[in-house]
């Protein structure tokens, strides 16, 4: 994202939260009229207002806090399944009535945007319009793609009007969200910047477009789209995939769309429950052994297939992209050397050997069960500033537009070389390497659709782990039926671990096999006593792509219009 600054969460939308006020269920106190009678009376108030789209809380549910990576199985945590996973989720809970809820908010207060523009006929009412019509169709779209037909209206209702809303099909709402894309394109420069603060752009929509025409299996749109935002010219891959997520960088020239955040100003994540803990963290929750099994090593070949792997040094020998995830033992994160091996009664802190409170022992129940912990977007001042994290929030970024370009390509039956050297450009990024010196890192060549396929299905997994992208692929590619067939998996309790490391069995007692698709098989081991299971995971046959439930009080208050999704 090409910028000088920001809008950072919780500044310039101040003045207008309270102005344009929503309430629950389909927002359905929904004003005719701003709420003080006379507020977007002029275009530095529309724009105030408009920047509500730049907090936090429309993105905190599915694009923050790991939310969406819960429910997948890149995720571990003590012996917890959520809604998804363990298939508990009802229309009562609680991630997707907010969703629900808060993009209705953010169409609504959209709605009554575009509204009191009509009044102004300037050529900065014209862009603010355009970032209106584009959040709107946004917000839209992520309906669609989670519940299907949803109410849809683009103007102001009332109370009445709101409890006789129907659902709009499917379809007939995505055409009117491509409407709302491409005007936005259309109006929206290049650089769009107000005071030097960096606003939504014409690359923004492009990007947000492909996105959700690839999520919609309209491939030619997803693919044209995605060109039309390489062609731009203004993006690129930041030269180091880690310090993308670590660094506060907001113009690194990949980042199409984040949302800068500040805790000073309260837009922050408590991170206590990912961090370890011999840096004071709990170690609740960590990237699962099917993400780290998962990913090739060096030589490109799946870890039961490469003669490099070793189970007893999994971390060694992996694309780059897992020690950037993970953290592999003897790394220093936050100032603390990292390592879960039994036997490991000491560690690093700031230059200062402490007891290691991360090894799997008797003395350290609570130590990750998984003995993996998190370093994707880590940093040292989480220890000093109350355990909370305000890195950006990644909307979408240019690693994304290159693997969509891709896939709707090979979903085509379009391969041909730009499809090869946008996955290799990913892949190369990952090693330090120029996408032409293919001696430094596994480049792939060029197959038949259904191998192009699992070779993209599965660099997606390597470059967006933990950035709640999985979830959606898996959904679209009617693939969670075959996550959720994988239980979570981890290290025996503490007591039992220096027996099991006595016996040569540590870090694991063998190598897992990897099915075609990427999926790791942990249970032979389980079975055979070595390592100990933490959760079921449950497939729930109801949840297809565009079927999750409507939340059971729209349906409730909706006398009898709004019927729910089957099953539900």
């Amino acid at each position: 994202m090409k910028a000088k600054n920001i809008i950072k969460s919780g500044v310039l939308a101040i003045a207008g939260i309270s102005m344009l006020a929503s309430c629950a269920n389909l927002d359905l106190q929904p004003l005719t009229e701003p709420s003080t009678g006379t507020w977007n009376s002029s275009e530095e108030e529309v724009r105030l207002s408009l920047n509500d789209m730049y907090r936090q809380y429309p993105y905190e549910d599915l694009e923050n806090t790991w939310n969406l990576d819960r429910r997948t199985d890149d995720w571990a945590q003590r012996e917890q399944m959520y809604d998804v996973t363990g298939a508990t989720l009802t229309s009562t809970s609680g991630i997707f009535v907010n969703v629900w809820l808060k993009s209705y908010k953010a169409i609504n207060r959209c709605n009554a945007i575009l509204i009191s523009l009509e009044k102004f006929k300037t050529k900065s009412a014209d862009l603010l319009r355009a970032e209106a019509r584009m959040f709107r169709a946004m917000f839209y779209a992520r309906l669609v793609v989670l519940f299907g037909d949803v109410p849809f209206y683009t103007n102001s209702i009332t109370l009445d009007e709101a409890r006789n809303m129907t659902r709009t099909p499917k379809a007939e709402i995505m055409q009117k969200v491509y409407e709302d894309f491409d005007a936005a394109i259309a109006a929206l420069p290049i650089d769009n910047e107000v005071d030097g603060i960096w606003r939504v752009n014409k690359g923004t929509a492009l990007a947000l477009k492909a996105r959700y025409a690839l999520y919609n299996n309209e491939w030619a749109k997803a693919r044209d789209a995605a060109k039309a935002c390489i062609d731009l010219g203004v993006y690129k891959l930041a030269p180091d995939y880690g310090a993308l997520f670590r660094s506060k960088d907001y113009s690194n020239g990949e980042s199409i769309f984040i949302i800068g955040r500040s805790i000073e100003l309260g837009q922050a994540d408590a991170v206590k429950n990912f961090m370890c803990r011999t840096a004071g963290g709990a170690a609740v929750a960590q990237p699962s052994w099917d993400l780290l099994a998962a990913y090739e090593c060096t030589d490109g070949k799946p870890i039961d297939e490469s003669p490099l792997f070793d189970p007893k040094n999994p971390y060694n020998n992996r694309d780059p992209r897992c020690n950037e995830v993970f953290v592999a033992p003897g790394t220093i994160v936050y100032g603390t050397e990292y390592d879960p091996d039994p036997d490991a009664t000491k560690v690093m802190v700031n230059g200062v050997s402490v007891t290691n409170k991360d090894n799997k022992t008797s003395k350290n129940p609570w130590a990750s069960f998984a003995s993996t912990c998190l370093r994707k977007g880590a940093q040292d001042d989480w220890t000093t500033n109350g355990f909370f994290n305000d890195n950006p929030i990644i909307i979408i970024r240019y690693a994304d537009i290159l693997l969509m370009y891709a896939e709707a390509k090979i979903e085509l039956n379009e391969i041909d070389q730009s499809v090869v050297d946008a996955i290799n450009d990913v892949r190369a990024r990952a090693y330090h390497a120029k996408r032409a010196d293919v001696g430094s890192y596994p480049a792939i060549t060029a197959s038949n659709q259904e191998e192009m396929r699992l070779k993209l299905r599965k660099e997606r997994r390597y470059e967006f782990p933990w950035e709640g992208r999985r979830f959606y692929d898996l959904l679209r590619w009617d693939w969670l039926k075959y996550a959720l067939s994988h239980d979570y998996y981890g290290h025996l309790a503490g007591a039992d671990m220096p027996k099991y490391k006595k016996a040569g069995k540590y870090y694991w007692p063998g190598t897992p096999q990897i099915d075609e698709m990427g999926f790791a098989d942990f249970e032979p081991f389980y079975k055979a006593g070595d390592i100990a299971r933490y959760g079921l995971r449950v497939f729930d046959p109801r949840i297809r792509i565009y079927n999750f439930p409507i939340p059971a009080d729209e349906v409730t208050i909706s006398n009898g219009k709004i019927i729910n999704n089957e099953g539900w």
